[in-house]
Parts: structure tokens; C-alpha cells; sequence
């Protein structure tokens, strides 16, 4: 006997047998009136497949909508923050919180600003 034939069509139908089997429980299913069993797993597949696209798309969205890039108004040193946040830059520890699209520093009420000048010894002796 020739038994190419069965190995030849056992390797062409290997995993067909598992779809036909599940279309067949589908089948039967609507067919004795609990479709609605066959239709609750096909929404549950799509749900799963959906949910993982929408929530990339939703981050991504309130990421353009939270993240600020700016410098530092101290050393210049340019990162990113959160709108309404108050957080420390990482180069120079300076307290700063997010204003209108850009980093202000945080100072205490009463603190005065102030530009310090640097005088050198020989113009004090004069």
C-alpha cells in the first residue's frame, strides 16, 4: 500500500482540525439557541483586542496635553515636568513649578531676589 497519500494530507490539514472543531461548538451552540454564549466571546475577543489600541492612543494624548519642556531659569538645564506640578530640577535642586507653558521658580513669600556683584579687594582699599 501507498501510504504517502495519508502523510502528505496529514501535514497539509494539521491545524485545521482545531478550527473546525471550535466553528463546530459554534454551530451547535446557535443552533440550540445559546448563540448568545458564541456572541459574548466574540465581544470579549474584540474588547481585547480594542482596549490595548485605545489605551496607547488615550496616554499618548494626555501626554501632549501634561508634559511641558523647558530649561531651568536657574542653570538653564533643559527637562520636561507635569503641568500644575512643583518638582526640583534634577541638575540644580532648585524648587519650580509649571506657569502658563514654562518653569518659575518657587519662593517663599518675603524672599527677595537679589544680584550679587563681585567687588575685588583693591577697590575697597581705595
Amino acid at each position: 500500500m501507498n501510504d504517502n497519500f495519508s502523510k502528505l494530507l496529514q501535514y497539509n490539514i494539521s491545524g485545521l482540525g482545531c478550527w473546525l472543531t471550535l466553528i463546530l461548538i459554534a454551530v451547535l451552540l446557535g443552533s440550540v439557541g445559546l448563540g448568545w454564549i458564541v456572541n459574548g466571546f466574540l465581544i470579549l475577543l474584540a474588547f481585547l483586542l480594542i482596549t490595548p489600541v485605545l489605551a496607547f492612543w488615550g496616554l499618548q494624548w494626555w501626554l501632549k496635553r501634561n508634559l511641558i519642556q523647558d530649561n531651568c531659569p536657574v542653570c538653564s538645564y533643559e527637562f520636561t515636568g507635569f503641568k500644575n506640578t512643583e518638582f526640583k530640577c534634577p541638575n540644580c535642586g532648585e524648587p519650580l513649578q509649571v506657569d502658563g507653558g514654562k518653569f518659575h521658580r518657587i519662593t517663599p513669600p518675603g524672599t527677595i531676589d537679589v544680584d550679587a556683584v563681585e567687588v575685588s579687594v583693591q577697590q575697597l582699599e581705595d
